[in-house]
């Protein structure tokens, strides 16, 4: 097996960085928040040494690629766009697809507007969600009547952003323990999804006595340097397209991702508070769904609280695509 590599293309405008390990069909993996690269270390190996060619890319904002500073740069017709300018410079015109978190919804729109490319999909966490009648923003108005919603706290420019920059550390140890199986197994309300409106982010973070057993110190301290390197506001600018992405997008009402596709997630993820309308017409959705896994006693973080178990689920289903001539 061939030894893990990093690499630099030019895509859509930017210089991108990934990784690369394998030879065979092409598996992109698309991380999600906060994450960069090193959020598949698990699963680059194990998806080489079953014979594929793994490219796991800092998405637009993250880690080594470029962030560029206009809000307006992170829509999802760019971040579709960067991944096929990725492939294309790696010389592939074909590809698997699994994506995490909000690369789950990138992975799912590159599925749609490139099927020619990718050819069968893997989504994390965050299930298909087509497009709504009604724009994001006046959702987000909806679920806060109460207590702030994140995606909405996020829209205010500059803001989250500095709050998360005070502390890195305790920052991303805060975003991973609270959303992890860990701290939601004994407390189900252990959340910054939804928070009192009195506070703010970071103050809704639970913070652990010691580290999870699947993010040692060495690992926190590669997420670390990472957004050393980035900073959140390129990420956070993701969401601050929702509304962006709604009007530029409407031609996808309806749409139906037609591709072979798995889904994961676990049991404790707090994703599925405001996604399980989704999660439950997924079948309806991705007629092509080959499988739908809620693994128990898992947070946010599937790949990296149970990896044998994804890494198994994922190596299974593309070994099925291509015997069945999915890449044909």
């Amino acid at each position: 097996m061939t030894e893990l590599r990093h690499g630099y293309v030019y895509t859509n405008g930017i210089r991108m960085h990934y990784v690369e390990q394998g030879e065979g069909p092409m598996v992109l993996l698309c991380h999600g928040w906060p994450e960069f690269w090193y959020s598949w270390r698990h699963q680059i190996p194990a998806l080489a040494a079953a014979g594929f060619r793994v490219v796991a890319p800092d998405q637009r904002g993250y880690g080594e690629t470029d962030a560029p500073d206009e809000v307006e740069s992170y829509t999802q017709l760019n971040l579709v766009a960067d991944l096929v300018g990725l492939v294309q410079e790696l010389s592939e015109d074909k590809s698997f697809i699994v994506g995490h978190d909000v690369g789950s919804a990138v992975a799912a729109s590159a599925s749609l507007l490139r099927p020619d490319m990718f050819r069968a999909l893997g989504l994390l966490s965050v299930p298909y969600m087509p497009r709504q009648k009604l724009r994001p923003a006046v959702r987000f108005d909806v679920v806060s009547q109460e207590k702030q919603f994140y995606q909405r706290y996020f829209q205010r420019r500059n803001h989250v952003e500095r709050e998360l920059e005070e502390d890195l550390a305790r920052s991303l140890t805060g975003i991973f323990y609270t959303a992890s199986g860990e701290a939601r197994s004994g407390d189900q309300e252990s959340t910054f999804i939804f928070f009192d409106k009195a506070s703010r982010l970071v103050d809704n973070f639970k913070m652990p006595n010691r580290l999870p057993p699947w993010l040692s110190q060495a690992d926190l301290d590669n997420y670390v340097a990472a957004f050393k390197r980035s900073g959140f506001r390129g990420p956070i600018n993701w969401y601050r397209n929702f509304d962006l992405n709604w009007e530029l997008l409407p031609f996808l009402d309806g749409a139906k991702i037609l591709q072979p596709a798995v889904f994961a997630t676990g049991s404790l993820d707090g994703v599925l508070k405001f996604t399980g309308s989704a999660y439950e017409d997924l079948e309806t959705n991705v007629p092509r769904l080959v499988g739908k896994h809620l693994i128990p006693g898992v947070g946010h973080w599937v790949q990296q609280e149970r990896p044998t178990e994804i890494n198994e689920l994922l190596i299974g289903f593309f070994k099925e695509q291509v015997e069945r001539g999915c890449l044909a």
